[in-house]
């Protein structure tokens, strides 16, 4: 059954103090491992608001716990709070303040968002258990998931199910969206240096040219993809950049090429690691180079959970109505380190629209990019819903 108002009254009174916690840190971006001032303002607002709070883990991370009632279901709702190595173009009055760093991703929107959940579980919340708010560091590329599991987040604060938000541009404002299964894919970056013999450009032939092996390996990472993988299991190999040399007539001695892989599937993904090192070997040494690899196993595939999957997405219906509520997203080919917790612990990710158009269309990553205020209410009160439906006596 739809709510009457998919906006909790308590979090319309006081959306419009969060929009202004939103854009200070917008004001005041920190990369990754770096958010002290960050997460210096939530836990003194989780502090305030009576939550015990707790510093430290993956080294910036903060954590809220929440005990209410004689309950003993327990909850984790995550939240990142890294900005990225971009100069922002909006210029907007609270646009950031630091050179070459922007939230250019939402996650401002995400801390705000679940800092204005979490100040009305605290005044208001009507359920019996632990509520654990997780604000987590370094999303961007630099596995802060991992870095809060690895100093004990799920040990010292145990989850029967954890969940996290993540705004999506381009899909309608306030609509919400969940894909069962495998949502997000691995990413894993791959070096590979193919060694040659340099030489002058006119006499190739008492030279090892490594580019020629470079060439052959990019077509044959092609074939790996379109011929060897499961055409059913979707996979990615992105060259993304080759360095190599500096003048027209001579041959370098080396190449350097790096590589994106993405897959939905984990054992695609062991399939890939094995078949592009042992290509890269083959087409150097048949160009008479040699390949030396350094394969970095990334984010792993992120997977939602069935029943937490299942339970988030009615508490969206519930709240907004099925025709606001996508149950069966397709996934996407990005990344997330919230797949760390999910193989830590059962739950599931789900994604809000940031608007279409020139109204939160624009896409992360991008130095226009900027999180739409207008989701903020909505997306605090499905962390209530949320919270206060998992934790019901």
């Amino acid at each position: 059954m739809l709510s009457v108002d998919p906006i909790i009254p308590g979090i319309a009174a006081i959306a419009a103090d969060f929009v202004d916690v939103r854009r200070r840190i917008h004001e005041h971006p920190e990369l990754a491992f770096d958010e002290t001032q960050t997460s210096d303002l939530v836990a003194g607002l989780l502090a305030e608001w009576g939550y015990h709070v707790h510093r430290g883990l993956g080294r910036t991370g903060v954590v809220g716990v929440l005990k209410q009632g004689d309950g003993t279901k327990r909850i984790g709702l995550r939240a990142d709070m890294d900005a990225l190595p971009i100069e922002e173009t909006t210029g907007l009055p609270y646009a950031s303040k630091t050179a070459r760093v922007m939230h250019a991703c939402g996650h401002d929107g995400h801390t705000a968002m679940l800092l204005c959940a979490a100040r009305h579980l605290a005044s208001s919340g009507q359920f019996s258990g632990t509520l654990n708010v997780i604000f987590q560091p370094a999303e961007e590329g630099e596995a802060g998931a991992r870095a809060m599991i690895e100093d004990g987040l799920f040990e010292r604060f145990p989850c029967d199910a954890v969940f996290g938000l993540h705004n999506m541009p381009g899909l309608p404002a306030g609509e919400m969206f969940f894909t069962p299964g495998p949502a997000m894919a691995s990413s894993d970056r791959v070096s590979i240096v193919v060694r040659g013999v340099g030489g002058h450009g006119a006499m190739p032939h008492a030279a090892r040219d490594p580019m020629s092996a470079v060439a052959s390996i990019i077509l044959g990472l092609n074939s790996i993809v379109a011929r060897e993988v499961n055409a059913q299991k979707p996979a990615v190999v992105t060259v993304g950049s080759v360095q190599a040399g500096e003048a027209n007539n001579v041959i370098p001695e080396t190449a350097l090429m790096k590589l994106s892989v993405r897959t939905l599937d984990a054992a695609v993904r062991m399939q890939l690691k094995e078949r592009i090192s042992a290509l890269a070997h083959a087409q150097a040494s048949a160009f008479g180079c040699t390949a030396e690899i350094d394969y970095e196993l990334g984010y792993p595939v992120l997977v939602n959970h069935a029943e937490p999957t299942a339970f988030a997405t009615q508490v969206a219906t519930n709240m907004l109505g099925a025709q606001r509520v996508d149950p069966a997203a397709a996934p996407l080919m990005g990344s997330e380190d919230f797949a760390f917790m999910l193989e830590a612990c059962p739950g599931s990710y789900a994604w809000i629209g940031n608007g279409v158009g020139s109204k939160g269309g624009c896409m992360v990553h991008n130095p226009g990019y900027d999180f739409n205020d207008d989701i903020l209410a909505t997306g605090a009160s499905y962390w209530v819903r949320l919270a206060e439906a998992w934790l019901a006596d």
